[in-house]
């Protein structure tokens, strides 16, 4: 019987700054991961056009940190997670450290076939971590399917929720089917109120549309999704960069955006995720949060389009 050539290459033999890289390849994209830093994704490139779709910080080298490390100054780009938590902060009894473990902590992979898996245990908060990437063969689609789940014998309340670095300019549009918006934080805002309102438009601007770039930010919570979508399309129409996920896990959106006033850089943060707000803490409280109780797994999939349409819902 004649053997079918792959549609998706895999090769392991890649490094950056001496960090390995595991690339994905097929007749649409360039998929790079980095399994010793978390699983981060480094790199999402469309062959057609040659666009990067993933915003990278230049003046950083790719290297694991240490756990406890702070994200800010070390913000390298690409698409990283953060599990269990986001803000450093004290929870039931666990020191949890600046936007959680995961990109700290260095993950174990496998490849078999046409995937990659990435997975590893995240032990200050007790979760299990498994990812496998795949590239579907006929459009510029890159699937992550998910396995989060709880060894321990006690529950574990978490906020998960992936956090995309995408390339933007002045004229861009962020699209995202929220009925409800708010300021995330003030002090990381171009607008004055945390009253909530109807996204996109506050204060007589649509703020989904990406401004000049003047030493600004934005920091939005989205959430009442009519979908789960959160996309960027640049200012021709003629590229798009979605994720398409489970709003029953995932059911708000964190939207931070850097004008020049996050250390000049101009980026996109696109961030389906499970709990509001961003403290662990107040959204337990509130009930806003991930929970797996004991042997417990949450099994996903977040579909990433990368190309020259809009994102379909997969």
């Amino acid at each position: 019987m004649e053997q079918l050539e792959p549609t998706t290459l895999i090769t392991d033999t890649l490094s950056i700054g001496g960090t390995p890289v595991v690339r994905l390849e097929n007749d649409h994209l360039i998929v790079d991961v980095a399994p010793s830093i978390g699983g981060r994704i480094l790199g999402i490139s469309e062959k057609k056009t040659s666009h990067q779709f993933l915003w990278r910080n230049r003046d950083l080298k790719l290297q694991k940190l240490e756990p406890g490390s702070s994200y800010d100054p070390n913000f390298y780009g690409g698409i990283d997670e953060i599990i269990p938590n986001d803000n450093a902060e004290e929870f039931n009894g666990k020191s949890l450290s600046d936007h959680g473990e995961l990109w700290t902590t260095p993950l174990t992979p496998t490849i078999e076939g046409e995937t990659l898996t990435v997975e590893g245990d995240l032990p200050v908060s007790g979760l299990h971590y498994k990812k496998t990437v795949s590239l579907r063969k006929d459009s510029s689609h890159c699937d992550l399917d998910y396995e989060i789940s709880n060894p321990t014998g006690h529950p574990i309340d978490f906020q998960w929720k992936l956090h995309p670095a995408v390339n933007i300019n002045e004229g861009d549009t962020i699209i995202c089917p929220a009925e409800s918006a708010q300021v995330a934080d003030l002090d990381w805002s171009r607008f004055t109120t945390v009253d909530p309102f109807k996204w996109p438009e506050i204060e007589g601007l649509q703020a989904n549309l990406i401004p000049l770039s003047a030493g600004t930010t934005d920091s939005f919570y989205l959430w009442d999704l009519a979908s789960g979508i959160v996309s960027w399309q640049n200012a021709a129409e003629t590229l798009c960069f979605g994720l398409c996920f489970d709003t029953d896990v995932f059911p708000y959106v964190y939207y931070f955006a850097s004008y020049g006033g996050f250390g000049d850089h101009t980026v996109a943060i696109l961030e389906p995720c499970t709990a509001m707000p961003v403290s662990l803490n107040e959204s337990a409280a509130k009930g806003q949060c991930a929970t797996l109780q004991p042997g417990e797994v949450l099994e996903t999939r977040v579909a990433i389009y990368a190309g020259s349409m809009s994102p379909e819902r997969s």
